[in-house]
């Protein structure tokens, strides 16, 4: 029996897998790390990748020195001001801003029966997905709300994988960012990291891009071994 063999689900990361929109929160967050005299540097734009948006603001105010400065009312006030930039950034998104593969890939799992869920720590999946066109291929979708833990805790896919009514282990999770695969690899569920394999090196199988994701590709490399 292969690891692949016992697979029923597939559970999605939103930003980076699904769709880029990792530089519309760029740009959202960009807009919140000037108003509080935050150095915009490439390290903070990396460290805020994949995490939920109370901890990305937390290492904006870290940076400009000012963690202590703000009220959690104010904290609260400028994690909304970077959600409504956001969520106007979004408005712009249409379906040919699905990465590559994506489309065809969600629509070989639904023909083979396999169920699929979204896992992401973002509060606006459902709107981005329904720009996207992609709406009816997630039924299931975590709400970010009821999380008491973000990634790389893996309350995120466990709880993905009870909403198909699966156990983690009878899942493949697909991340972009080595927080998320952590998270992944903590459920029990196999992980597939998407981008550069040193980043993802603790993913059980790491694509380029997801033009690479495909149901017969994971097939195959997921009929080898895994992670011991």
């Amino acid at each position: 029996m292969t690891p692949w063999d016992n697979i029923k689900g597939v559970l999605f990361d939103l930003d980076g897998v699904i769709t880029a929109t990792a530089r519309l929160h760029d740009q959202a967050w960009q807009s919140i790390a000037e108003k509080v005299q935050a150095p915009w540097t490439p390290a903070l734009q990396a460290s805020l990748k994949g995490i939920d948006r109370m901890h990305a603001l937390e290492l904006i105010l870290q940076a400009a020195g000012v963690a202590q400065a703000y009220s959690p009312a104010e904290k609260q006030a400028l994690a909304a001001a970077k959600n409504q930039r956001y969520l106007e950034l979004v408005q712009q998104l249409t379906p040919t801003d699905i990465l590559p593969g994506i489309r065809v890939f969600l629509d070989q799992l639904q023909q083979h029966g396999y169920q699929i869920a979204l896992a992401s720590a973002s509060k606006n999946a459902p709107t981005v997905l329904h720009q996207l066109g992609l709406a009816a291929f997630f039924p299931k979708i975590v709400d970010p709300n009821t999380l008491t833990k973000g990634k790389p805790a893996p309350e995120i896919y466990q709880k993905a994988a009870a909403l198909l009514h699966l156990a983690p282990d009878q899942c493949v999770g697909i991340e972009d960012a080595a927080a998320g695969v952590a998270a992944i690899n903590a459920s029990g569920a196999l992980s597939v990291g998407i981008g550069a394999a040193q980043e993802l090196a603790a993913a059980d199988v790491v694509f380029a891009s997801t033009a690479e994701l495909t149901l017969p590709h994971l097939q195959q490399v997921f009929g080898g071994g895994v992670r011991g």
